[in-house]
Parts: structure tokens; sequence; C-alpha cells
């Protein structure tokens, strides 16, 4: 099978990037032909045959004359159009494997896609996953960033929330794109190209099926786990601490979480990580600073922690960082929002079942519940036992299962 993985990104950059990258690797190394298509950077790691490539479009750059283009761009690319052309006619694929494409590739790659295999009837399956609400919110997180609150208003294609709430960066110029490149391809009907919908929870699902053009489109299916690249648990810290690693930001629940370790002066935090509130985590006496952090020292990290914290205010797709803590023998404290509860198994989902839960819930946002969560799983040294012993247990798809699953549902339907 010859599958084209397409992502505006052809460098480490992200989960979706990553997920790209695991996944064509499992079927290069399992007689499938792959090549990538995306936008050109210098430490692109993928590409095709053909070396075509979009140029790079580096929004938080220095100013260029390139840049007065880019609210055109963003929305259609004839350059995009054109170069993926190329490359379709070489590499003739039998699947066309999306993943984000907004702003740098545009939805101008359905199009060509959709024409290519009307032009040479070909049966070319277009599977999108869906790392994000990009086809459903213009900023991609169903979230006012003004206000700091989740938002619903622009499902059902009302798009014009975008601009009255400024919701692309707190700017008008940039919301009004974004509110354009909406409309522009909701009255196109671009998306109705898709034969397939990935979504990585069924939070993810049920909010993509509101929309009728992708009801009977999607799949839902957590990320993968890789069972053989699971250390074993590293010897425990003699002053075990409580651990988040991830980007310091609003959406992210840091402020929340800071709070929390405020009114728990006693209990040791170790954050790693970065972001706009890196500052603000250094402040905290009882907080050491880890800086980004990824391999074995990151793995160390975690698997010698009492606990990892996931405190996030937005609506989380399948957050790797949740399943790789439980992968490790960790458990995690979770905010009960978007897709984190499908990941942690709780006291009250085993009960009456051979299962040990892997973790606790909370109330996302509410400081004095996580504290107090926090402070009494802290304590109980049995509770946090059983939660050790509920993460030894596999529970998610690895690698091979999960490709075997996309074949089976997507690429070969």
């Amino acid at each position: 099978m010859k599958i084209l993985m397409i992502n505006k990104f052809l460098h480490p950059n992200g989960g979706s990037e990553t997920y790209m990258f695991e996944l064509g690797r499992f079927f290069a190394e399992n007689g499938h032909e792959v090549q990538y298509f995306g936008m050109e950077h210098e430490g692109r790691i993928v590409g095709n045959r053909l070396n075509e490539y979009t140029s790079d479009m580096d929004f938080h750059g220095k100013n260029s004359l390139s840049k007065i283009t880019y609210p055109i761009k963003t929305i259609y690319s004839k350059e995009a159009r054109q170069k993926l052309h190329r490359v379709l006619e070489d590499f003739k694929p039998d699947v066309c494997h999306i993943n984000n494409f907004n702003y740098q590739l545009t939805p101008s790659i359905l199009v060509e896609i959709e024409s290519w295999r009307k032009k040479n009837k070909k049966d070319v399956k277009i599977i999108f996953t869906a790392h994000d609400f990009q086809l459903l919110c213009p900023n991609h997180m169903l979230r006012d960033v003004n206000k700091n609150e989740n938002c619903n208003k622009c499902i059902g294609g009302n798009f014009s929330n975008c601009m009255k709430n400024k919701c692309i960066h707190g700017s008008m110029a940039k919301s009004v794109v974004g509110m354009l490149e909406a409309e522009f391809w909701k009255h196109k009907k671009a998306y109705e190209f898709i034969d397939s919908i990935v979504c990585p929870s069924e939070f993810m699902k049920k909010k993509m099926d509101t929309n009728p053009m992708f009801a009977d489109k999607t799949i839902a299916m957590h990320n993968f786990m890789d069972a053989d690249s699971i250390p074993e648990k590293f010897v425990s810290s003699d002053k075990p601490y409580v651990l988040y690693f991830g980007r310091f930001s609003k959406e992210k629940g840091i402020g929340t979480l800071l709070e929390a370790a405020r009114i728990l002066q006693d209990i040791p935090f170790v954050f790693a990580g970065s972001g706009p509130l890196e500052e603000e985590v250094k402040k905290l006496p009882n907080v050491t600073f880890k800086g980004f952090l990824s391999g074995e020292p990151l793995r160390k990290l975690i698997a010698e922690a009492a606990f990892s914290v996931y405190p996030s205010e937005w609506y989380e797709n399948c957050p790797f960082s949740v399943m790789e803590s439980q992968a490790y023998g960790t458990p995690v404290i979770g905010a009960d929002i978007g897709g984190i509860p499908e990941l942690i198994l709780t006291s009250k989902d085993v009960a009456g079942s051979l299962k040990k839960p892997t973790g606790v819930l909370f109330e996302s946002g509410n400081a004095k519940k996580l504290a107090n969560t926090i402070k009494n799983l802290y304590n109980d040294t049995k509770m946090l036992d059983e939660l050790r012993e509920g993460c030894k247990v596999k529970r998610f798809d690895t690698t091979k299962e999960y490709a075997d699953k996309l074949i089976k549902y997507c690429y070969s339907k």
C-alpha cells in the first residue's frame, strides 16, 4: 500500500508530528511505501521523492515582504495545490492521510486530491486525523481565549463569532482571516471529500458528529503507546514529588495547579516543560523547575514521581502525557474535562470488576479541590500502591494494533 502522510510541519513540533512520524515509520518498516508532503523547514526530517514542499511560512519570525500575502495564502494556497499535484502524479498513493493542514497548507489540498482522484479514476482514500477542533472552530480550541473559558459558539458553522470575540490571539485582523477561511471552505464544501475522520477520543467524536457532514465518517480511536518502549519502573525516590510535565500556559491549567501548590507548601512539586507562565512556575519555593526534558531523563522523572497532575482547563483531546504517565507506572490526577476522563480508570470505573484504578479525577479549574485531591492521595500510600498496580496493566493500543485498526476501518473501508 502507498501512503502519503500530509501535515503542515515535517519537523518535530508537537503531538501531531510525533503521531505521524511513528505511524509512518511503522508502516514503512512493515512493507508499505510511505512518503510525506508539507511545508519546507530547516529541521525537516521526512519527505517525498520529488522534494516538493510548500514554502516555509513563519508567522512568528521577523517581518518580511512575503508576509504581506499571508492573509490570502492562509485561506487558499495555489502553491500547495501545484506541488501536491506533482507528488500525487509521481507517487500515485492509495491513501492520503492528512493531519494538521489549516493556514499553512489550507483545505486547497483536499480539493487537489479530489480533483486528482476523479481525473485518474483512482480510489484514493482521504483520511483525516483530528488532532484538534480545526474543522469546527477557527482557533482550533473551542475556547474563548480572552475570557479564558471554553466556548461552543462556532459549532454548527457560526464562524462570525471568531471575529466578534477576537478568538485568534486576541487580534481582530487574525480573527477576521480565520473567520473568512472557515466560511470560504464551508461554502466550497471541501470537507465533504474526506472519507474517514479519526477522532482520538469519544469526546472529540461527539463534537464532530454535531456536524451532519461528518457524522457518518467519524471513528474514535485513542492514540497508541508502544508497550516495548516502556522502561522498567525506576527506583523510587526517597523524597517523592508531585509532577507536572508539559506546556506552561493558562489553558493547560497551570494557574490552578500553582494555586494548589501554594496551598500545599509541605508537598514538593516538580515542573518539567516550558511556556508563557514559566516565570510564575519558578517563583514557588516548593516547586523544582526542570525545564524542557525528553527521552530517558523525562521517563525517569515520570516514573519516580508519586503521581503526575494533568490540570487542563480546555477540551483536551487525547493527551499523550496522561497515557505516558500511566504507561510508566505512575498514577494521574486529571481534570474531568474533554477526553481526559476516557484515559484514566477511577475507583468508580472499576467498581465490581477485577480491574484496578489508575488515577483520580477532579473538577477542572477548582484549585481548592485540586489541592485537597493532591493532599489526600499524597498521604494515602495504600491508594497509591493500588493505583500503581493498575498502571501496570496494558490499556492502550500498540502502534501495530492501532495501525491494523486504521487499515481495517479507514484505509480499506
